[in-house]
C-alpha cells in the first residue's frame, strides 16, 4: 500500500465509522456499496487492523521493559530510561516513529485527545514538577499506564485513578505518524544550528 493512500484510506475509514454509527437511513448502505465497489472496504479493514495491531505491539513491547530502573536522561534499556526517554524508545522500536526527545514537546508534536478516549498506545501527561507535561507514560488500557517514575524508581504499571495521579493529570495525547515524523525533523533541526 503507497504512502500517498493512507490519508485517503484513513478518512473513509472515518467515514465507514460514522456510517457504522449513524441511524439506518440507508446512507450507510450507500457508502458502504460505493466501498465495495472499489475494493476500498478490505484495505480499510487492514488498515483498522493495522492500527489496532501496532498499538498492542507497543503495549506488549513496553511491558517487556518492566523493572528496567530510572535513569535521567536514559533512552536505552542498558542504561535504563527516564519517562520520555521510555516513550521514545518504545515508539521507534515498535512503530518505527521517531518522537521529541522531552515529554512537553511530545506533548507538542502529538493530537490532543479527551481522556474518555484513551486507546492503549496513547501517551498520558501529568504535572509532576510544577510544569505542565513534565511526566509522560504509554497508556495501556483500563485506566492503567506503563512509566519510568523517578530517580531510584523502575519501569512499572500505575493506575490513573490513584489520588497521585489523578490530581496530576494533564492530558491525553495520540501519536498520529505525521505529526511525530514532523516534530522529529524539527527537533533535529534545532539541533543543528550553531
Amino acid at each position: 500500500m503507497t504512502r500517498a493512500l493512507l490519508p485517503l484510506l484513513a478518512a473513509l475509514l472515518a467515514l465507514s465509522l460514522q456510517a457504522q454509527a449513524a441511524p439506518a437511513s440507508g446512507r450507510g448502505d450507500e457508502l458502504e456499496g460505493f466501498l465495495a465497489e472499489r475494493g476500498l472496504l478490505s484495505q480499510i479493514d487492514q488498515v483498522r487492523q493495522t492500527v489496532s495491531g501496532k498499538a498492542s505491539e507497543l503495549v506488549v513491547n513496553a511491558m517487556g521493559f518492566l523493572g528496567v530502573p530510572y535513569r535521567r536522561g536514559g533512552n536505552t534499556a542498558e542504561s535504563g530510561f527516564d519517562c520520555s526517554g521510555f516513550v521514545k524508545a518504545m515508539y521507534e522500536q515498535t512503530v518505527g516513529l521517531v518522537l521529541p526527545r522531552k515529554a512537553e514537546q511530545q506533548a507538542a508534536a502529538t493530537e490532543k485527545i479527551d481522556k474518555r478516549d484513551l486507546a492503549p498506545g496513547d501517551l498520558v501527561f501529568f504535572n509532576t514538577m510544577r510544569r505542565a507535561f513534565s511526566h509522560v507514560g504509554i497508556y495501556i488500557g483500563d485506566g492503567k499506564f506503563i512509566h519510568s517514575p523517578r530517580p531510584g524508581g523502575e519501569v512499572r504499571v500505575e493506575n490513573m485513578a490513584e489520588a497521585y495521579w489523578n490530581r496530576r493529570f494533564d492530558g491525553a495525547r495520540r501519536v498520529a505518524p505525521d505529526a511525530a515524523a514532523a516534530a522529529s525533523a524539527a527537533e533535529s533541526a534545532q539541533g543543528r544550528r550553531p
